[in-house]
């Protein structure tokens, strides 16, 4: 079972969480379920992301997840997927 961890650096919790949901949509179209959102403080959140097919998600993440970064005001991300041990 591959799931992904994400960190997100954003400006603004408030920008970023309404762009984040209208997002959804986009990310299990390219093999993406939000299992969990963690919020740390106003400018980092962390989600756990099921992972149905790793090339897909990755293809989005290298493309068409640029889109939804510029509106949701993510200023740095970092991606680990990673397998049940």
């Amino acid at each position: 079972m591959t799931q992904m961890i994400a960190h997100y650096a954003i400006s603004d919790y408030a920008r970023f969480k309404p762009a984040f949901d209208a997002d959804a949509e986009d990310r299990g179209n390219n093999s993406l379920s939000l299992l969990q959102l963690w919020r740390e403080d106003n400018g980092n959140v962390w989600a756990l992301f099921q992972v149905g097919d790793a090339k897909a998600a990755r293809a989005y993440l290298d493309g068409a997840a640029g889109v939804f970064n510029s509106q949701a005001g993510v200023q740095g991300v970092d991606y680990h997927f990673v397998e049940t041990a």
